[in-house]
């Protein structure tokens, strides 16, 4: 199914004290959505970048907002200066976002909670969850990865934590760069889930201004597209660092999404998803701009980093690089050729050059249909 829309009109707007930036929507508008008397009650779980601005664009379509923060400064920082400057620096906050250290705290009374932890660490916080979660309440992933040791995705893994059904499980996905968001830059995401009455709920909260949410129910393409495209954007970033041009990358991209395109469906997704906000929307976004973890991690690798050093100088979780070696498990279980993705699994192993990737497009050198 392909994107389409809520039917919902996007929300007027709320009040915050920054001016906006240029190229910003004007704050007027938000003012008038903050000011709503009708505030659903929502908790977002992780105080990183995205978390912090999904949490900013909820606040600002007019929702009553709680962040679970894991570090009592950072709590302390979004709930008393407005500010999450390690993750977020030049960005003011709303006013009335919150923090805190307490998951009882920050779920309590929750009508929707939303997920945004580093994809591996996500099992290990979901027991703390589970206990504590109100009933009936759609759970919403904002993570993009798969799980190393099962390779199952998000959605899969809340359902499997938190023994919930699956039809109170969402997924966002989209163009969404945290940074341009957080300075309300106007973009769009995907809201999916085997549910469309859930989805419909989620997108209506998730949207304000500048951020419009659209729905469809293939959550297996919308995950695999934001998990693939991370695949692409490192890629993209290593033959960048190499000092290959414009050619190579589009080369690389638009292999890149007949790849992605193949794999999800052979998993079972659709193949319009992909062309959509969640696949090429997201692809596009990812791979052209230095906004990107994924495309960062990339270009240190072909600028000769090695994979641990790259790690080391990353601030935040690339998850395209812990999603490699899962994804070409379950291609090679599906018998999916993804001849870029495992260019990409030998430089992160150290066995291939990185000036070698771009030439090898193919698994073979036969000619081949596109």
């Amino acid at each position: 199914m392909s994107d389409h829309g809520t039917g919902l009109r996007p929300h007027e707007d709320h009040p915050d004290p920054v001016v906006a930036a240029p190229g910003a929507v004007d704050t007027a508008a938000i003012r008038v959505v903050m000011q709503t008397t009708d505030k659903p009650r929502v908790a977002v779980i992780g105080a990183g970048s995205w978390g912090t601005t999904f949490a900013k664009v909820l606040a600002e379509g007019g929702a009553d907002t709680v962040v679970w923060a894991r570090r009592p400064e950072v709590a302390r920082e979004i709930t008393e200066t407005k500010r999450n400057s390690e993750y977020l620096p030049g960005i003011n906050l709303p006013r009335t976002l919150t923090a805190s250290t307490s998951l009882s705290a920050v779920l309590d009374g929750a009508q929707q909670v939303y997920v945004s932890v580093p994809s591996q660490s996500l099992r290990s916080n979901l027991a703390a969850i589970a206990s504590l979660l109100p009933e009936d309440v759609p759970v919403v992933s904002l993570m993009k990865g798969v799980e190393k040791a099962t390779g199952l995705r998000m959605s899969e893994v809340l359902h499997e934590g938190l023994g919930i059904d699956r039809e109170r499980i969402a997924v966002a996905s989209g163009p969404n760069l945290a940074l341009e968001i957080a300075r309300r830059q106007p973009t769009a995401a995907v809201v999916s889930s085997t549910s469309l009455d859930t989805a419909t709920a989620v997108a209506t909260v998730a949207t304000n201004p500048y951020f419009r949410s659209f729905t469809n129910t293939d959550v297996i393409g919308t995950e695999f597209g934001g998990v693939l495209k991370n695949l692409i954007a490192v890629a993209i970033g290593i033959v960048d660092g190499v000092g290959y041009g414009e050619n190579t990358k589009a080369s690389i991209i638009t292999r890149g999404l007949a790849e992605m395109t193949e794999f999800a469906v052979s998993l079972g997704a659709q193949s319009s998803t992909l062309s959509g906000l969640a696949g090429l929307g997201d692809l596009i976004a990812t791979c052209q701009s230095p906004l990107s973890r994924n495309n960062t991690a990339g270009r240190l690798l072909g600028q000769g980093y090695r994979f641990d050093e790259v790690v080391r100088q990353m601030n935040q979780t690339a998850e395209g690089l812990a999603s490699v070696a899962p994804i070409l498990e379950l291609a090679a279980a599906n018998g999916v050729d993804m001849p870029i993705v495992s260019q990409v699994g030998e430089v992160l192993a150290g066995r291939l050059d990185p000036r070698n990737i771009a030439p090898h497009l193919t698994e073979t050198d036969e000619p081949q249909g596109e």
